[in-house]
């Protein structure tokens, strides 16, 4: 990775998570970049200007009505020398005013100023992230077609958990890495499923597995930034649609996985399937919720779930197809069985289990194909899902041209 003599322009707003983008600058100057900060007003009750200015070994701006600045009209300079515009952390206020073109402060008025791709990653309270009025903010700069990196999940400062969470520094660099990438499926059309499927026992129960989801959507997120259309299919998570990505379609069952990927795939170059699509579901579901009855065992009678996979490689005309095989023991031997028995052009083989694979924030692929065995070490799931779309686009363009 490298981003020598590449200009990144990193705003901060207030909020606890500023503390990170210390660390995301230095990681940044590690590659090469350039960076120069500005800041809100909000954001240096957080951090000082002084801290950013050491770690950048640039001056940090501020206030749009610095007089020394913007007597050569200092924010016009700015936005025309940045490629990339990062704003980490951005709050919820910061996402409404760029969401309504607002420009009452510096680093608004940069953003509205420029050219250069815009990358915004939010970080707030996970009630005010799932706010209907943030998630709105959010989606008018999704059309506009500003990049969203993240919200991760987990514990925050405040004492909750759950969605809201600024991105890791590295996570923040290896996206603008990839930003500079080469479009090695621009022009291709790319399905992508994602998450697990949830088959109803009852109006109140079902069958799960524990897949995230966040594997599949790092490598819908992966495919767009490789020049692809990209229509993701997701099964029942809580995760927010990857920058970019063309159309996302919803879903809750095997079966209705089944449907919009055939759908989706009809007229696609690649499909990735990355979701963990369940093998059974219940033969009969119940029209009201089960009652417990003290001591009595409830049986339920299963029936086997559409092999999607399979569905696809039986068309005259398919899409290049890649698989995926989450096994807890004897993953090559599982793998090499699926590839042969459904006829893959290529599978992604992880283990899972012992905080490997589900509920990670990391991963570990090998991928099996007619050239061999490519082992993925272990890395970040947005990391690794840049690596895979990279090695399926190189055995695509050999083998479909």
């Amino acid at each position: 990775m490298s981003l020598a003599q590449r200009r990144i322009l990193l705003g901060v707003s207030g909020g606890i998570a500023a503390y990170k983008s210390c660390e995301l600058v230095r990681r940044l100057r590690d590659l090469g970049a350039e960076v120069r900060v500005v800041m809100t007003e909000g954001a240096t009750h957080f951090v000082s200007a002084t801290t950013f200015q050491a770690l950048s070994g640039q001056p940090v701006r501020i206030s749009l009505w610095d007089a020394e600045a913007e007597a050569a009209m200092g924010h016009i300079e700015l936005a025309r020398w940045a490629e990339r515009i990062l704003i980490a952390p951005a709050s919820a206020d910061l996402i409404a005013q760029l969401a309504h073109g607002f420009a009452n402060d510096l680093l608004t008025t940069v953003c509205l100023a420029s050219a250069a791709p815009l990358y915004v990653a939010p970080a707030m309270n996970q009630q005010m992230w799932a706010h209907a009025a943030v998630q709105a903010n959010v989606d008018t700069l999704r059309q506009r077609g500003v990049h969203l990196l993240g919200p991760a999940s987990g514990d925050q400062a405040c004492g909750d958990i759950g969605s809201g969470r600024m991105l890791e520094p590295l996570e923040l660099r290896e996206a603008i890495v990839a930003s500079f990438g080469n479009a090695v499926l621009r022009g291709r059309k790319v399905v992508v499923s994602a998450g697990p499927t949830y088959e109803d026992i009852d109006p109140v129960r079902f069958i799960g597995n524990r897949s995230s989801g966040r594997m599949g959507f790092a490598v819908a997120e992966a495919a767009v930034q490789a020049g692809a259309e990209v229509t993701l299919v997701a099964g029942p998570v809580s995760l927010a649609t990857p920058p970019g990505v063309v159309r996302r379609i919803d879903v809750r069952s095997a079966n209705q996985m089944r449907d919009a990927v055939v759908a989706a795939t009809a007229h696609a170059d690649i499909y990735i399937g990355a979701a963990a699509v369940g093998d059974y579901r219940p033969a009969e579901v119940a029209d009201h919720k089960i009652k417990k009855r003290d001591g009595a065992a409830l049986e339920l009678s299963l029936a086997e779930n559409p092999d999607i996979l399979g569905t696809l490689a039986a068309q005259t005309v398919r899409p290049f197809l890649v698989g995926f095989a989450a096994e807890t023991h004897d993953v090559e031997r599982y793998a090499r069985d699926k590839l042969a028995r459904k006829g893959l052009d290529m599978i992604a083989a992880n283990q899972v289990g012992g905080g490997l694979g589900f509920e990670a924030a990391d991963n570990a692929l090998t991928l099996y194909g007619p050239d061999g065995a490519i082992e993925l070490p272990r890395a970040s799931k947005s990391e690794l899902a840049r690596q895979l779309v990279a090695k399926i686009a190189e055995r695509y363009v050999a083998v479909r041209g």
